[in-house]
C-alpha cells in the first residue's frame, strides 16, 4: 500500500518547471525533470513530491499517472485541474497556460525543484533519457513498461536496509491513514 497520487502537487511541480524553462518544453524533458525531482525528494526526505507510480519505459523512467495527464487529456476524462495550467501536447511540447499558486509545494520542495532545474535544465530531452538509463532502478522494458517500486529507488540511492524499512513503513502509515480518512 502506498500513498495516493498528488495531482495538485504534480500539476504545480510541472508548472514550476515550465515557468523556470520559459513556459514551454518537450513533455519528454518535463517528465524526466519531474522524475528527477521525485527521486531526489524520496532519497533526501523519504517521500516523493507526487507519490506517482514509477515505470521503466524505453525512454527511461516515467511517472505514469503524470504521463497520463500529459498525453491522455480529455480522452481519459482527466480532472480539469491539470488542463487549467498545462496545455495539451502540440508537437510533443507542452506549455504553461496559467501560473498556479504554488501553495501545495513546500519551500523545501520549491528549492529542490530549482536545484534540479539548475543542475539538469540545460540538458536536452535525449541527454536526460540517457541519464535515466544509467540509474540502477531502470530496466529496459523492450517496448513495454515495468513497474518500479520505491524500494528499488531507495536501494539504488544506497540507503541502508534499516533506512529503507523505516521509509517504507512511514509511507505505508500515510497510505493507511489516507485509506481510513476516505472510507
Amino acid at each position: 500500500m502506498k500513498p495516493n497520487f498528488r495531482e495538485e502537487k504534480a500539476t504545480q511541480l510541472a508548472a514550476l518547471l515550465l515557468k523556470l524553462r520559459g513556459g514551454r518544453m518537450s513533455y519528454l524533458k518535463l517528465m524526466k525533470l519531474m522524475y528527477l525531482v521525485d527521486r531526489a525528494a524520496l532519497l533526501r526526505w523519504g517521500r516523493p513530491v507526487t507519490f506517482d507510480n514509477i515505470v521503466s519505459m524505453n525512454n527511461g523512467l516515467v511517472l505514469s499517472q503524470t504521463l497520463d495527464l500529459i498525453t491522455g487529456g480529455s480522452r481519459l476524462g482527466v480532472d480539469e485541474l491539470w488542463r487549467r495550467f498545462i496545455s495539451e501536447p502540440q508537437g510533443y511540447e507542452v506549455a504553461l497556460e496559467n501560473e498556479p499558486e504554488f501553495d501545495e509545494l513546500s519551500k523545501a520542495e520549491v528549492s529542490l525543484v530549482e536545484e534540479i532545474f539548475g543542475k539538469f535544465g540545460r540538458m536536452s530531452r535525449w541527454e536526460l533519457v540517457d541519464l535515466t538509463h544509467t540509474f540502477p532502478e531502470w530496466t529496459d522494458p523492450k517496448g513495454s513498461s515495468i513497474p518500479v517500486d520505491y524500494k528499488e529507488v531507495l536501494e539504488a540511492g544506497e540507503k541502508s536496509e534499516r533506512e529503507i524499512f523505516e521509509i517504507l513503513s512511514d509511507l505505508e502509515e500515510v497510505a493507511l491513514l489516507e485509506h481510513l480518512l476516505t472510507t
